[in-house]
């Protein structure tokens, strides 16, 4: 009898464990440590716990600039992930990509599973589809930047925490009581292409390139040293020099300074909601991005940072089935709201932004709102619909080295931003030659 029962036991065992390597597996890889990434595992989590067909299995590759790197390297090698997550300045690389990556909407079709392009917010949907609306990659992580208040640093200062920071006009005024208040770092910022050169021009109507912002075609040339463009960065230069502006880094470093309370005011994206709301001791808000007074057309709308998911050619049927069911489920409005709400990304689908509205989020969470206001309250135009230019990461570099040159007083704004677009032009030059 015991032996019977063994003999059924192991044969249960044998099935059970059959099941388990008979599902397919979809790797994806991604950027994300920290609250994101745990955010991101229990996605994860619960597609595979929704269905025994397909388990997804997500890994970390680093920042966005490496996940990039390492997904082209793997491509080459044959060994690509089935999913892999590009930050927004990737995108026009992967598009040019060909023969590497399978287009979503088409993913979607071939697996049989309903899609609707429309769903998604348009400001962010349009920055991932061709011109007839086709879906090339899924948004996943989209957010815009916004402006941080530290509320007791203004009261320290001797300011009202209340006053109207829509404009840099009024923005310069709260930095000169604040520095006369003894504040020794008035205002800081992450991302300083993203925010001041790259959104400030969307935000402005004015062109960051030619050709739509690169939209319209591979022959775009970059113009970001017009008046607008040179006149802001200029003034953060003197703010610089004044010790009104402190600049900590390239990407967010400043996001730990404002976090300890040694800031007064931010600039970062509307994702930076989790780790301020986390971290602070301190009143703080978020406001709207400032705009010059005075700029015909402004504000217009600000624009997408984040990233989508780009699905890898090379896999099999029965895989990109897969891959179209765990995107679907990404979409969810359940999905969606809770990582919307979560992180202070945008909810990328509308279905998404209703349910967090219904849920009274905004309502206990003043501020959360203005992303996706700024997005959205505008119909784009083709300087503010987004940025679509080859080896823009490599640009960006380009950037952030001319504007330390104008924040350290080296060149002035005008100087730095012809360099940029010079040096910037021999790459989207070579870009064109090599993918036209």
């Amino acid at each position: 009898m015991k032996i019977k029962t063994l003999g059924l036991a192991l044969a249960s065992s044998l099935v059970l464990t059959g099941t388990a390597y008979a599902q397919t597996e979809i790797q994806w890889w991604h950027a994300f440590t920290g609250r994101l990434g745990d955010l991101l595992a229990e996605q994860i989590d619960q597609f595979n716990a929704s269905q025994s067909d397909y388990v997804v299995v997500g890994s970390h590759k680093g920042n966005y600039s490496e996940t990039l790197n390492a997904g082209i390297a793997a491509f080459r090698a044959g060994e690509q992930p089935h999913i892999m997550m590009v930050f927004e300045v990737g995108t026009a690389t992967m598009m040019a990509a060909k023969g590497a990556v399978v287009p979503v909407y088409k993913v979607m079709a071939d697996a049989g599973v309903p899609f609707d392009a429309d769903a998604y917010m348009g400001a962010v949907k349009g920055y991932y589809t061709t011109p007839e609306g086709d879906m090339l990659s899924l948004p996943y992580n989209s957010s815009t930047p916004v402006l941080y208040v530290n509320r007791d640093a203004f009261s320290a200062a001797g300011l009202d925490p209340d006053m109207d920071l829509s404009t840099w006009q009024n923005v310069g005024k709260a930095l000169d009581g604040l520095k006369a208040g003894g504040s020794t770092c008035p205002l800081t910022t992450a991302w300083q292409s993203w925010v001041h050169l790259e959104n400030m021009s969307t935000w402005h109507d004015v062109p960051f390139a030619t050709k739509e912002n690169g939209f319209g075609g591979l022959d775009t040339e970059l113009a970001f040293n017009g008046p607008v463009q040179v006149k802001h960065i200029q003034q953060m230069g003197d703010w610089a020099r004044d010790g009104k502006f402190i600049y900590a880094g390239r990407r967010n470093e400043g996001g730990a300074n404002f976090r300890a309370g040694e800031c007064a005011l931010f600039t970062e994206s509307s994702a930076g909601y989790a780790g301020v709301k986390k971290e602070a001791k301190f009143a703080f808000e978020i406001r709207t991005l400032p705009y010059w007074d005075g700029v015909d057309g402004a504000p217009q709308n600000t624009i997408i940072g984040g990233s989508s998911l780009w699905v890898m050619a090379g896999k099999t049927a029965d895989e990109y089935k897969g891959v179209g069911q765990f995107l679907a489920f990404l979409s969810t409005s359940d999905i969606q709201a809770k990582w919307h709400q979560n992180t202070g990304y945008l909810p990328i689908t509308n279905a998404a932004a209703d349910q967090t509205k219904a849920e009274g989020f905004y309502e206990k969470n003043p501020g959360t709102d203005i992303a996706g206001m700024q997005m959205t309250s505008k119909a784009p135009t083709a300087n503010s619909k987004g940025l679509r230019l080859g080896s823009f990461d490599q640009i960006r570099g380009i950037i952030d080295e001319e504007l330390e040159a104008v924040w350290s007083g080296d060149k002035t704004a005008q100087e730095a931003m012809d360099s940029a677009v010079e040096r910037g032009n021999v790459l989207l030059r070579r870009f064109e030659q090599a993918n036209g």
